[in-house]
């Protein structure tokens, strides 16, 4: 072998040896760092609505940045207060027994105080949120009532430092909390707060984290209970069931790939006329963007198994979505392509459950009339998201909805269901479109409208024609 060769295998050898060992190549000059330019691995997921809400809530601020940190000193004190109104103008709303128009107003208000640093590693968060509705013509429930309620309210053991450092020096934490949380994991899908909605997922229990968002590798622990949201008492922890979930977050590769593998587990006690379930659901989720070639990808996918009652569960879900973005036009759109996917019981009579169990997650980037749930359903989408300037962004879409099993049920129509088939498995189609604009840096206005047109299982099931749905939401935050 000539030199020049032995030379080129050895600089092969280095640098395959270098990314599997550091996740960066090695080069004889190397230049510097992406990860270390940015001071973190994280990498957003550009797929359509699946960036996690942050800790603390985005509309929360330290008081550094509200102009009392001379009173304040090292910034220990994060405070919030938001205020969201929405008008809606429904038309059939499908999740209704009956149709005719209805015109909801809709208020949230929250508020966030959070003590960190000063007293580590004591920490301590509270987060109350008033929900309410008026002006409908139907009883309140709680999707959008729900008066008064903490949905965060936990204390924290925090050591910053107790894991070491990643290999960029950002510090990899140990964080125990106990209490009350309102968190969102993966793509939102199985485990959201639900923000378009006006009420909120909430859990009691405990939440350990193993490093923080910055850092290479990740591990979130859960062992929680949903917390049932209560119209006239206040809301308490569900009877007898669990959550529990082990997610990982590997970054070192974010610049191609970020890795979410999971596992998460859903207990519920017999009691009364409520059977024993059990539901194991190990999963995989990547996303990132290939090179700079404007594509981006996000994919999930998830194994269900355990037992409900007398009957095995066997179920799986999954998602893709490819995206597009034109970076070299001012607007930067971005074309994306999306496929979604929950199984759904094949026949009720046997032993097998195959109903995907839906978890926690979020409703409406499923359908924007929030007709669609991650359970028994084939869901293909297009969608167009453009921001003509800094502070207005415009984003359009088409849907397509199929149940998996035309013999299991489309649970927000109420769960209309045809146990013998023959009301054939299309639901609809639906087109969406939504206007943001930032009138200041603390104001928000959005406009959205969709169509549902109902396929022939709605036809058959549940009402024929089509809906019409729109809204005008105003949100101000106050710091």
């Amino acid at each position: 072998m000539k030199t020049n060769d032995k030379n080129l295998s050895k600089r092969r050898l280095s640098f395959l040896a270098s990314l599997l060992l550091t996740g960066t190549p090695a080069f004889a000059e190397a230049p510097p760092k992406l990860e270390l330019a940015r001071g973190t691995f994280y990498r957003s997921p550009l797929s359509y609505s699946t960036t996690r809400d942050p800790d603390p809530p985005k509309y929360a601020r330290s008081v550094s940045e509200v102009g009392i940190d001379s009173l304040l000193h090292n910034n220990w004190l994060d405070v919030g207060l938001d205020y969201r109104f929405r008008y809606e103008y429904r038309d059939d709303d499908l999740r209704r027994k009956q149709g005719g128009l209805d015109e909801p107003w809709l208020q949230r208000t929250r508020a966030y105080l959070g003590i960190k640093e000063i007293a580590d590693p004591f920490r301590f968060a509270a987060e109350l949120q008033d929900s309410r509705r008026w002006h409908s013509n139907y009883a309140l429930d709680n999707r959008d009532y729900n008066e008064l309620e903490f949905i965060r309210l936990y204390g924290e053991l925090y050591f910053k430092d107790l894991l070491g450092q990643d290999s960029i020096g950002n510090s990899r934490p140990l964080s125990v909390r106990y209490g009350i949380h309102n968190f969102e994991f993966l793509d939102r899908r199985l485990i959201g707060n639900n923000q378009w909605r006006n009420t909120a997922n909430t859990f009691q229990g405990f939440h350990a984290s193993l490093g923080q968002e910055s850092n290479d590798w990740q591990l979130d622990l859960l062992a929680v209970q949903p917390l049932d949201r209560l119209l006239d008492e206040p809301d308490e922890p569900a009877k007898q069931k669990w959550l529990y979930g082990a997610i990982g977050h590997w970054r070192r590769w974010s610049d191609i790939v970020t890795l979410e593998p999971y596992y998460l587990a859903l207990e519920q006690s017999a009691y009364g006329s409520v059977v024993e379930r059990v539901v194991h659901s190990p999963g995989l989720r990547a996303y990132g963007v290939i090179g700079a070639s404007g594509f981006d990808y996000d994919a999930s996918f998830t194994s269900q198994f355990g037992r409900n009652g007398k009957r095995d569960i066997n179920a799986h879900g999954g998602n893709i979505e490819i995206g597009y973005t034109l970076a070299a036009h001012p607007w930067k759109p971005r074309f994306s392509a999306f496929f979604g996917y929950a199984s759904g019981d094949r026949d009720p009579k046997d032993n097998e459950d195959n109903r995907f169990e839906r978890f926690y997650g979020f409703g409406r980037p499923w359908s924007a009339n929030d007709y669609i749930v991650y359970e028994n359903i084939i869901a293909p989408k297009l969608r167009v998201e453009a921001k003509p300037r800094h502070n207005f962004r415009f984003d359009f879409g088409y849907s397509w909805y199929g149940l998996a099993s035309d013999k299991d049920r489309f649970n927000a129509a109420n769960n209309a269901i045809d146990p013998t088939g023959k009301s054939g498995s299309f639901v609809g189609h639906e087109l969406d479109v939504r206007f943001r604009y930032n009138v200041t840096p603390k104001d928000e206005i959005i406009l959205g409208y969709a169509y549902f047109k109902a396929g022939e299982f709605t036809e058959n099931r549940v009402r024929s024609g089509d809906t019409d749905f729109a809204y005008l939401e105003f949100t101000h935050r106050f710091f």
